[in-house]
């Protein structure tokens, strides 16, 4: 069975920006508890993916801000990831 290349692209980007989580969580200042990456999906056109993370945290509160905490630091995320994927669209 062939496999597509977004779907290749969406296993890479999860495994990617969760290590990016995992090892950079000193660089994001006011995430805490528990992030993980669901799951990735890669546009067609390879320009947008769309992140779906879980947040495990003391409180519905807390995992509020972790989420505001990461969509603000979304360039850095993103900015780390392109160092380490090199695409062509």
């Amino acid at each position: 069975m062939k496999v597509s290349r977004t779907s290749r692209l969406n296993g890479e980007y999860q495994k990617e920006i969760s290590q990016i989580l995992r090892l950079r969580k000193d660089r994001i200042e006011g995430l805490k508890g528990l992030v993980s990456v669901t799951e990735v999906d890669v546009a067609p056109d390879l320009k947008t993916a769309i992140v779906y993370v879980s947040i495990y945290g003391s409180g519905e509160e807390e995992s509020k801000r972790s989420l505001s905490v990461l969509q603000s630091n979304a360039g850095f995320i993103r900015h780390q990831l392109s160092q380490v994927m090199r695409m062509r669209t």
